[in-house]
């Protein structure tokens, strides 16, 4: 599906620049994509996005990681994780990542966001083939024993509510564009893995 610019005000119309997404993708070297990196808490989403884009820098590709975490600092600090809040915080940053995928970067979103319907949102703000789906596959019980933070046992304790995989609901990818199976390899492995994927996607030169 190919991305559309709407809004619901018709005097408001999307304005086409000279340089644009394919330009500017060309001067890096690169394609425009964006890694969606979806999964449980604990899962290490943000781990491996951190670690790749770390190895995509070295190889010299223009990238931008977008966190949970950091986002809710600033953009999405508004917002609770209510439900409906949870959808607008995923709808912005789909909207911001769009916006950096124009300017010719890898974007890299590590957020749970545990809604099918949510992503598929995000997926068809970019043209076909742009947004990659990765899901960061470990069970329930691996992200729990994990706990990095200490958040599955206050979930557990009734401190956090609307927990994801708790008591609010992880609908996990069906059929995501990548699975990497972060419960059983390595990050290093992990990131060879990606490496690998967007070479034969190409988004980065093999």
């Amino acid at each position: 599906m190919s991305a559309t610019v709407e809004s619901q005000d018709p005097n408001i119309v999307w304005h086409q620049h000279a340089v644009d997404k394919a330009f500017r993708a060309n001067l890096k070297k690169q394609k425009s994509a964006v890694l969606w990196f979806t999964g449980l808490s604990g899962a290490g989403k943000s781990t491996v996005a951190g670690a790749l884009e770390s190895k995509l820098a070295q190889l010299g590709y223009h990238t931008y990681l977008l966190d949970g975490d950091n986002v809710r600092h600033g953009l999405c600090k508004d917002l609770t994780f209510s439900d409906s809040d949870r959808k607008e915080n995923i709808r912005r940053i789909g909207e911001l990542a769009k916006l950096m995928a124009d300017a010719g970067l890898i974007v890299l979103s590590a957020f749970i966001s545990p809604h099918r319907s949510e992503r598929q949102m995000v997926r068809d703000l970019l043209p076909e083939g742009e947004f990659i789906e990765v899901y960061v596959n470990v069970p329930l019980e691996v992200c729990e024993q994990r706990d990095p933070k200490g958040l599955y046992k206050k979930a557990r304790a009734g401190e956090i509510k609307n927990f994801t995989g708790i008591d609010s609901l992880y609908e996990a990818p069906q059929a995501a564009e990548i699975d990497l199976p972060a419960g059983e390899l390595d990050v290093p492995q992990l990131v060879d893995l990606m490496i690998t994927s967007l070479e034969q996607r190409g988004v980065i030169q093999a």
